[in-house]
């Protein structure tokens, strides 16, 4: 039997030697050491050897642990002895960590490999705080990819055909941010990686995109990242299927990620994994860091599936590389057989040793959340040969890196001049992919197609208005585009005017999620983190944003313009129940930073809520999240886009109130029926973010503080106070009946809005009606 990895044996000496010369020989006379202590140790591979160790997910297991142990010998066993990482149980990890990642001399690719894992473990030392292990185990994916493989050019990072590239596992940051600076992205200098985790650097805890230039997508919480690579992968399929002609790719580029076990574990995995070998994404790779090791220890104590096995029945192709520290060649290897499959996304499951080459830590969780420390660097160093100072890299290094960045420069002037091309040759789609796509502009006039209603008109559930106001937008704005979570006939978010995107007809703009809300949520921030002017939506009932709350919180983090458009939103969906009756979700949801939420009680508020979500989306890229009616409600005099977009205002004129009626959504009616008994003023509340946003002259003549205010929503009251003294609303869960039965019982109805106003105009302040008169 023969081990299929490399095993080295390096014994205590002096520092190694500077030169080249002077490194070989000590690692020479190292070898006649080792080969006198232990005559059946397996020779050392060349460095341009290649090794055969990529192998399909359905390949026969690999040798037992204790016939790749037989194989080392006295020496290399007495070594293994004393690094004592693992017990005997795990002979085949304690030879993974004895394994140098050194070869007889010193080549580039170690070279570079090598300036990765000691930035990391340098920074995360410096800071006191971080995670070395994960980008020491990771760097061989990260060099391949950031040295030879990707498509970027550093001096433009938005360049629109760039390769993507997400850092699932995001903990391992300083893998990217090592990445990045040795790349030659002026957002990280070797200064911020001295700045590690410290305030107001550009080197944060986790990747964030709108701290750091490179950084496409802030991945946040395990597995978010990977299932943003699916949008990412989804926008390319996109645009390369409306805009692309014969010789003229405009969209032709990978969507790279590094996911670890946690990833793998988190559901939101499975969900967008799922989605995404059903699109058949073929220009999405996925390397797997398969290293089992979380923060509890080894992951056997919780994770025993066949990761393989799971993507291959999502419709992955899925490979393995055995030894994922050293052997370089097969990660090119798979590399190339991932870009040679075109109807699959691959997954690239990649052997390695967490916080490979530390003597006393790799292979634990020791190397998972914690800095390794002075004295371990510092073995790790002499494990590993690495004979440079703290934050010291060698000049080669960076001349490999940065000569691929300028074949990266080359690759987009060449675009640059196809484009040229393009224009002459397709004058149309060319106007329309530099308006949406390159300067990410809508066009002029587009807020003309919404359609517009009267009080005359017909009443009808404000989802209803919301299925006209999409349509209207379809027509008009080719870079819209969505689906739902299974609920399109519920939701009313199917565009008519194109078909569903799919594999092969992926120009079409109707995602078809499937019940997912997580994962959708996901994938539509990353259509819009993107930046290639995509606007993107998805669709659920209020109560299920409960399962994508993750997401939509990253959404308002990240800056993503996604906008959630959610339908059934109070206990007026009735006969489900109260699982399915939303009454704390909007309150909580609006205590999001950056996430406006509108509820709308009209046709013409829905046209406003649209307007303002489609602008946000697109100029400023950030979310908004609508709630629409099940129910019909009667259209408001004197509403309009222009009234909704200043967040609230007076639906029925009064000069001189008594007391002021706030509603939101459905109450708003409700509010002017109990308002003809009295002399109020008769408010609408569509969004308190946007009416927050006004100026403090158009706030305090809407609602004067010296007039007494009752806020009514068929919702929690928290959060009300801000903006009424007195408030109606249900804390209390709902019930299972007719809608309009469970808004009556509960106490939405003219009498009790009526008398709780009496109760506000003669002084009561705080809940004069919280729902529980409706319990039973």
């Amino acid at each position: 039997a023969f081990c299929s990895f490399v095993v080295q044996l390096r014994f205590p000496t002096p520092r190694m030697p500077a030169t080249r010369s002077q490194r070989a020989a000590a690692v020479a006379a190292a070898g006649a050491a080792a080969t006198m202590l232990a005559p059946a140790f397996v020779a050392p591979k060349t460095a341009g050897a290649v090794s055969a160790n990529v192998t399909p997910a359905s390949a026969a297991p690999a040798a037992p642990a204790a016939a790749q142990c037989s194989v080392l010998g006295a020496g290399a066993a007495a070594l293994a002895a004393a690094a004592a990482v693992r017990p005997s149980k795990r002979c085949a990890r304690k030879e993974a960590v004895v394994r140098m990642a050194t070869a007889t001399d010193v080549d580039v690719d170690t070279e570079c490999i090598n300036a990765i894992r000691f930035l990391a473990v340098d920074a995360v030392n410096k800071a006191n705080s971080g995670h070395p292990g994960a980008p020491m185990g990771q760097a061989p994916i990260g060099y391949l990819l950031f040295a030879e493989e990707m498509q970027h050019n550093p001096k433009d990072s938005k360049w629109v055909n760039r390769d993507r590239f997400v850092l699932s596992s995001g903990h391992g940051c300083m893998l990217q941010y090592s990445l990045l600076h040795l790349a030659g992205y002026e957002s990280v200098s070797m200064d911020d990686l001295k700045q590690f985790r410290q305030w107001g650097s550009k080197t944060p805890g986790h990747p964030e995109n709108f701290e750091t230039d490179g950084i496409e997508v802030t991945t946040g919480p395990l597995g978010m990242g990977i299932s943003n690579a699916v949008g990412l992968a989804a926008a390319e399929a996109h645009l390369a299927a409306v805009y692309n002609k014969p010789g003229m790719e405009l969209i032709d580029h990978y969507t790279y990620t590094i996911a670890g076990d946690g990833c793998m574990q988190e559901g939101i995995s499975h969900e967008a994994c799922a989605y995404a070998g059903h699109l058949g994404l073929g220009k999405l790779i996925a390397f797997y860091d398969d290293n089992g090791i979380t923060i509890d220890g080894h992951t056997d104590l919780s994770f025993t599936e066949d990761v393989g096995k799971r993507f291959e029945a999502y419709g992955w192709q899925v490979l393995t590389v055995s030894e994922g520290n050293t052997d370089v060649d097969s990660i090119r290897k798979a590399i190339k057989d991932a870009k040679a499959c075109t109807d699959k996304p691959t997954l690239i499951k990649v052997k390695t040793t967490i916080g490979f080459g530390s003597p006393n830590k790799a292979d634990s969780h020791d190397a998972h959340g914690a800095p390794l420390g002075a004295d371990e660097a510092e073995a790790t160093r002499k494990q590993l040969g690495w004979d440079y100072g703290e934050f010291e890299v060698p000049e080669q290094v960076y001349d490999t890196f940065r000569k691929h960045a300028s074949s990266g420069a080359e690759k987009q002037k060449a675009w640059e001049k196809m484009w040229e091309e393009y224009q002459e040759k397709e004058p149309e789609l060319a106007a329309q992919f530099k308006r949406a796509v390159m300067d990410r502009e809508l066009p002029k006039n587009w807020r003309d197609a919404l359609p517009k209603v009267t009080p005359e008109d017909k009443g009808k559930a404000t989802r209803l208005h919301s299925q006209d106001c999409l349509n209207a937008i379809a027509n008009v704005l080719p870079e819209f585009m969505g689906g739902s979570a299974d609920l399109a006939p519920s939701n009313m978010t199917l565009m008519k005017c194109t078909g569903d995107f799919l594999s092969g007809s992926y120009s079409e703009r109707n995602m078809r999620f499937g019940i997912r809300e997580f994962g959708m949520g996901a994938v539509s921030n990353a259509l819009s983190l993107d930046k290639t002017g995509i606007i993107p939506y998805c669709a659920t009932f209020t109560i299920f944003t409960d399962y994508m709350r993750g997401a939509i919180r990253i959404a308002a983090l990240s800056q993503a313009g996604t906008i959630f458009v959610t339908t059934h939103d109070s206990i007026a969906v009735g006969e489900d129940g109260p699982t399915h009756q939303p009454i704390e979700t909007i309150p909580s949801l609006r205590l999001i930073p950056d996430l406006t939420v509108i509820r709308p009680a009209d046709g013409n508020e829905t046209a406003g809520a649209y307007a303002y979500a489609v602008e946000r989306s697109k100029n400023d890229s950030r979310p908004t999240m609508m709630a629409f009616s099940r129910q019909a409600l009667d259209n408001l005099p004197n509403s309009s886009i222009e009234n909704t977009l200043k967040g609230a205002y007076e639906v029925i004129e009064c000069a001189d109130p008594e007391l002021i009626l706030i509603g939101t959504g459905s109450e708003v009616g409700l509010c002017v029926d109990a308002a003809k008994r009295m002399d109020g003023k008769k408010v609408s509340m569509p969004s308190c973010e946007i009416f927050r946003a006004q100026s403090d002259s158009y706030k305090s003549e809407l609602l004067p503080g010296d007039v007494p205010k009752m806020s009514v929503e068929a919702a929690c009251t928290s959060g009300w106070g801000e903006f009424a003294d007195a408030f109606v609303g249900i804390d209390v869960f709902g019930a299972s009946a007719p809608g309009g039965t469970c808004l009556d019982k509960f106490g939405f109805n003219v009498d009790n809005v009526f008398s709780c106003a009496e109760r506000c105009l003669s002084g009561e302040k705080g809940v004069l009606s919280n729902g529980s008169q409706g319990k039973h």
